[in-house]
């Protein structure tokens, strides 16, 4: 008979290769870190307007040389030229980084160059002739503030299916949130439209209220008064801080794999790598 797990045992699953992200300007605090990150684990290198390739590039050396693997960004409507990309997975290439890409579309309202999507990128075959074998993409469980739904779910479905055709392995990566049931229903409803991809869950590591709270406002997710009392987000003490415990537990006691198919987690680092490691180690032990 198959073993059925509760809360805990599925917050476990949940937390089964977890990744972390990290921008150019956090190797030293990759180095701090790193006796409490797991060899092997997933480690997103951010695409950030105020640095230069050569700093991306070097975090992601720095990824690979502590035993971690490297997932670097690449900003579609930053990319100045297709030369542009090209010199830069040729340096990662050289570094041994290449394999694993995270595609986002970017934060400029008008391309910077010949790449308007992410979905242009994966379709130029530039990726697989420098030997990237895995895609990430990105999904928005509540909604973009520019976007509407219709367009977001095309692009997703058509970024899917890019990825299928070019024999790319691949992954949705979502925008952090604060509200549980809404990354539930919007799973379900992801794999309703026929996208199998696993999924990793965005989750916002430990960090002050204030600082939370504005990352919230800049990316446009919601921080109504209900989910901020169901996350633990105190609005009135903005001095405090707060971790993703509620949320999780929400989550692991939502997540059904027969409905939700393959989902794991993925830390936007907004407190610190270092203590988000830490949280992770003592969210397990709590839950074990």
């Amino acid at each position: 008979m198959e073993r059925v797990l509760g809360v805990s045992g599925r917050a476990g699953t949940l937390l089964d290769g977890v990744s972390l992200e990290m921008t150019g300007k956090d190797v030293p605090r990759l180095e701090e870190a790193r006796g409490g990150i797991a060899p092997g684990t997933r480690i997103n290198v951010t695409y950030l307007a105020g640095e230069d390739p050569g700093m991306r590039l070097a975090a992601a050396r720095a990824v690979k040389d502590s035993g971690c693997v490297p997932v670097p960004h690449l900003s579609a409507r930053r990319l100045p030229s297709s030369a542009e990309l090209e010199r830069f997975l040729a340096g990662l290439a050289e570094a041994g980084a290449v394999e694993n890409v995270f595609v986002v579309g970017g934060d400029p309202a008008r391309p910077e160059g010949p790449y308007e999507d992410a979905l242009s990128v994966i379709r130029g075959g530039l990726l697989q002739r420098y030997g990237v074998r895995h895609v990430g993409v990105c999904g928005y469980p509540e909604g973009h503030p520019a976007i509407g739904d219709v367009t977001l779910w095309s692009a997703l479905t058509d970024k899917a299916a890019a990825l299928e055709e070019a024999g790319l392995a691949g992954e949705v990566i979502t925008q952090f949130g604060f509200d549980a049931d809404a990354v539930l229903s919007w799973l379900e409803a992801l794999r309703g439209r026929g996208v199998h991809l696993p999924v990793r869950v965005g989750v916002p590591g430990p960090a002050g209220v204030r600082r939370l709270l504005g990352y919230a406002t800049r990316f446009g997710v919601g921080t109504g008064a209900t989910v901020a009392r169901k996350y633990g987000l105190s609005l009135t003490n903005l001095m405090g801080t707060a971790g993703p415990d509620r949320f999780l537990d929400a989550l692991a006691g939502g997540y059904d794999p027969a409905r939700h198919g393959t989902v794991k987690l993925h830390f936007y680092t907004f407190g610190g790598l270092r203590p988000t490691a830490e949280w992770i180690t003592r969210y397990r032990q709590e839950r074990g």
